[in-house]
């Protein structure tokens, strides 16, 4: 899973950079032409100058090779501000989804603020910026020099080249078949460490309790099982550096050793002082640092780059999303049906009582529905599952025909519009808080909402629509009638409402489900006021028992629990028989 996630958005980035990769391609050749003709250069230095008693042709070519290290130095810092135009769009984009990933948890109903996201965004994401770096510097590093390297042994010494590639080739092959198990074991540690971190704090913090329990064998039983852990995984860990200091002695060491003993029989060959002294620097400064750098680099960074982006991009995914956030939004089609529950079961905690139980409930185009009944009912619930903010354990939920689950964040959105009791006004202009769900609403639109519902005279008060606006400055009940506002001007067809005019005036309340009762769509009111009831078409009534959905007339007459609410607890007689009211089953 880590690698199917952290693949597909390293790739996606890099992907996106094109153009900037090739030509960190073009500076890192640049970069490394001195190890291509770093050991050529000394070969013809000592065999054609001073082993020959010519200096001044040695001198030359070793001027030579100074002019390619300065042409070296060039390409090795453009190659680094190329890097910047890779690691940094990458930050960027990694922040923009901490930060939503964030706010779409910690306003989720229910949902606690997501108290770690300002350390994925100032640590987790710096470490991902910086270990991304590192490593695309090593590999590019390791392409380019060794290739370099051994195009420069090709042309000296073709012999060598053969004798220095098959070990070379043998330590790296060995690293990376090595390398899943190398990940695995300090995946292992990471968790072990963290695990052993969690039971000695908790020992401690409750080293109290522990005493006055006579726990304490207990207790160091259970650390001294994590410590063990740990030890085991550091183990491990230590037996993959092992192997990762063998694949470097193959790789890296073996060739030295064979160029140094074969090194009579290659001169007999015909090969010169200066040929052997020139392969030396082609594997010591060229082949060894090269596979040095690319074996501690991907063995260190690599992992913790795959770790901490993997953790990033688990807390970035969205409540209720099953999709990465680069896939297309999901399609919605239209049904008569507003929405659809049909045995919807939900509770707070695997032990805990249902709230909803077998919930069915179908509410057509156009219902203006009422929710009623006491604190704790599950009025509130009914709208976060209604919205697509929690999900059922059971049962499944439609909007226009579309099941919520299947639904992305951009295709939910753009069905439903829910309002909370605590309404959201941000810093800046009216006009841009009024059409915040809807960005290309006109002023004329905008107008319209404002009149409909009321807003004109705190619009006048604040200088315009085109004011800005402290929310500060406002009354709860502005900031409700401002949110109310920029729910009627989306395109959403279902509005619901949750306690969203509960700090309004009786006529104000009454002015805006009106408004919206008008409007093309669905209306839910989760009501604080009766008279929300006797607005609505239908009313629903949750009192912990048995749902019940009719008119106002036909539940006062058939329901306790509604007149309860009316406040007329009054009997119905044995022989009266009321109007039948729609079944809304919950077992």
């Amino acid at each position: 899973m880590i690698r199917t996630m952290v693949g597909r958005a390293t790739i996606a980035a890099l992907r996106e950079r094109r153009r900037t990769l090739v030509r960190l391609g073009a500076w890192s050749a640049a970069e490394a032409l001195p190890a291509l003709l770093a050991g050529y250069v000394t070969a013809r230095a000592v065999d054609d100058g001073f082993l020959a008693g010519r200096p001044g042709t040695g001198l030359a070519w070793l001027g030579a090779l100074a002019v390619a290290v300065l042409v070296g130095a060039v390409g090795s810092g453009r190659a680094f501000a190329c890097l910047g135009e890779i690691v940094e769009p990458f930050r960027d984009d990694l922040a923009r989804r901490v930060v939503t990933g964030a706010l779409h948890h910690s306003t989720a109903t229910g949902a606690r603020p997501d108290t770690a996201a300002v350390a994925r965004l100032t640590h987790q994401v710096e470490i991902v910026r910086d270990t991304l770096a590192g490593l695309v510097m090593v590999v590019r590093g390791f392409l380019f020099s060794a290739t370099a390297a051994l195009l420069g042994l090709l042309s000296l010494a073709p012999l060598v080249a053969a004798l220095v590639a098959g070990p070379l080739l043998a330590g790296l092959a060995l690293f990376v078949a090595a390398l899943p198990a190398m990940v695995a074991r300090q995946r292992e540690y990471v968790h072990a460490d963290e695990r052993l971190g969690e039971s000695a704090s908790a020992a401690l913090s409750g080293q109290r309790d522990v005493v006055a329990c006579g726990a304490q064998e207990a207790v160091a039983a259970r650390v001294g099982a994590q410590v063990d852990a740990q030890a085991a995984a550091e183990r491990g860990l230590a037996r993959m550096a092992a192997l990762r200091s063998l694949s470097l002695a193959i790789g890296g060491w073996l060739p030295l050793a064979v160029l140094l003993l074969a090194a009579p029989w290659l001169v007999r060959r015909g090969l010169t002082a200066g040929a052997i002294l020139g392969a030396l620097v082609y594997i010591s400064t060229g082949l060894q640092p090269a596979l040095h750098t690319l074996v501690q680099g991907v063995a260190s960074g690599g992992l913790r780059f795959a770790v901490t982006l993997d953790r990033i991009l688990r807390a970035a995914v969205l409540p209720g999303q099953r999709r990465p956030p680069s896939l297309a939004p999901a399609r919605t089609r239209r049904s008569p049906v507003a929405v659809e529950l049909r045995g919807v079961t939900f509770r707070y905690g695997p032990a805990a009582h249902p709230v909803l139980d077998g919930f069915d409930l179908a509410l057509p185009e156009r219902e203006h529905l009422a929710v009623v009944g006491p604190s704790g009912a599950g009025k509130s619930t009914l709208a976060a599952l209604t919205a697509g903010l929690l999900r059922p354990q059971a049962g499944t939920i439609r909007l226009a025909g579309n099941l919520v689950d299947d639904l992305d964040q951009p295709a939910l959105a753009a069905l439903r519009v829910l309002i909370p009791q605590e309404a959201y006004v941000f810093s800046g202009a009216v006009r841009d808080n009024l059409r915040y769900l809807r960005p290309g609403a006109t002023d004329a639109e905008l107008d319209a909402a404002v009149d409909a519902l009321g807003l004109r005279p705190l619009v006048r008060r604040l200088g315009g629509i085109s004011a800005p606006v402290d929310p500060a400055g406002l009354s709860a009940g502005e900031r409700q009638l401002i949110a109310a506002v920029r729910a009627y001007v989306s395109a959403a067809p279902l509005i619901i409402l949750d306690e969203a005019t509960c700090h309004l005036d009786p006529s104000t309340e009454a002015r805006v489900e009106a408004a919206f009762a008008a409007r093309p769509g669905t209306l839910v009111v989760i009501a604080h006021r009766i008279s929300s009831a006797l607005r609505a078409r239908r009313v629903l009534i949750l009192d912990g028992g048995r749902p019940m959905l009719g008119a106002h007339d036909e539940l006062l007459a058939r329901s306790a629990a509604y007149r309860d609410l009316l406040g007329h607890w009054q009997e119905t007689s044995a022989g009266h028989s009321g109007p039948a009211l729609a079944p809304v089953r919950q077992s």
